[in-house]
Parts: structure tokens; sequence; C-alpha cells
């Protein structure tokens, strides 16, 4: 919230600098808040999600599902920076008290950094699977890739269809 407040301010002198009638505080907070909600996140079928961070860039992580389906997360391998990666290559590794998974990549491309946090504390892929739990970045080899995997509304048909069968 203080980041979004920073903004509003930060908008807020802006107009003035530019002597243009200043927006309020509130507007300038929707836009922002309506732009975070914007970024689309893919599923693939494995549990994966994937998140561009712009056309080139992407974040991944496993789905709110498959962290509740691992349990309480004790270790985390992750692809190294640097590491070429196809789409549906195996890539890492989610280890719980209960049962181990491998991580697959959704996209092909470059490993630029993992996340080092859930290495240190694997834990965070069940408190925040999101946002602090990602996994790794990577830069896309074909941003197409990512149009093909499934919407969030076609990853909970897909999952409610799952647990139908």
């Amino acid at each position: 919230m203080v980041f979004i407040t920073k903004f509003a301010r930060v908008g807020v002198q802006a107009a003035r600098q530019l002597r243009a009638k200043p927006v309020a505080v509130s507007q300038w907070r929707n836009f922002h808040v309506s732009c975070m909600l914007d970024k689309e996140r893919r599923y693939t079928d494995k549990h994966e999600w994937v998140e561009l961070l712009d056309a080139n860039k992407a974040i991944v992580g496993i789905s709110s599902y498959a962290q509740e389906a691992l349990g309480d997360v004790v270790f985390a391998q992750l692809p190294e920076p640097g590491t070429e990666l196809k789409q549906d290559d195996e890539c890492g590794a989610l280890e719980s008290v209960k049962a181990a998974s491998e991580v697959y990549s959704p996209v092909s491309g470059k490993v630029t950094e993992k996340n080092s946090q859930v290495e240190d504390s694997p834990a965070l892929v069940n408190t925040s699977c999101y946002e602090k739990g990602w996994l790794f970045k990577v830069d896309l080899k074909n941003p197409d890739e990512f149009n093909k995997l499934m919407t969030e509304e076609q990853y909970k048909s897909f999952l409610s269809s799952s647990a139908d069968h």
C-alpha cells in the first residue's frame, strides 16, 4: 500500500510541475491498482504457472493447487541461471514432508534468475506461491508458447474436471 501511495503522490507532484490540474490521489491509486491486476498468468497441466514480465521475459512458479497437494515444502532445487530450457523440460524439484515433485518449464528460454530465497526458505512456496514463492525467471525463446497455455479460467475448469474423475 505504501508503494501505491508514493506512486499517487509522485503523480500529483508531476501534474503540478506541468501546471496541469492535479488528479485526486484516489484516482491515481485506482489506476495503479488496475494496472497491477492486468498481469495475466497462464498455467500448464502439470500445475506450473508463468507470467510475462515484458514481451520477452517471464517468471515461473507452481500453482496454489500444486503447493496444497505437495504439503509443507522443505526442499527446493531450482535451475541455475544460464540454463537453456525447452518447453516441458524437467528443470527442478520440490520436496515436502509427504511427497516430491519435479518442476517443468512451461516455456522455452534461458534462465536468468532463480529465487534463492525459495532455496533458503522453501516454505515460501506454501505461503506465497504467486508472489514471494516464485521459482525462476526466464528470457523467452518463443513468446507464442505463453499464449498456448491455459488461462486462469481454463485452468480452474481443468482442475474441476480433474476432480470429477
